[in-house]
């Protein structure tokens, strides 16, 4: 779920992290580390693809919602039933 990290960008910086993370997803980036004979390859991994993707879509609904949608609301709704129907 959002927690709304990318609120405040513009629509274009939006847009670019979106594209962005739909790449990652696309190419599989996921090294983080790898060496050999000398060699060493490393990758800071901030935010996985998925909640750079997550982060830029609700960030975009929340820019304008007409265009991107409105964000996804969670609603819990507690039952106190204890499994028999009383009437």
């Amino acid at each position: 779920m959002a927690t709304g990290i990318f609120i405040g960008l513009t629509e274009d910086e939006l847009l670019a992290i979106k594209a962005k993370a739909i790449l990652n997803i696309t190419n599989g980036v996921i090294t983080t580390s790898y060496s050999d004979s000398g060699t060493s390859i490393g990758k800071q991994v901030v935010m996985s693809a998925k909640e750079m993707l997550d982060e830029s879509m609700f960030a975009l609904s929340m820019l304008d919602p007409l265009t991107y949608g409105n964000p996804p609301k969670t609603v819990i709704r507690p039952t106190w039933r204890n499994g028999r129907d009383i009437f």
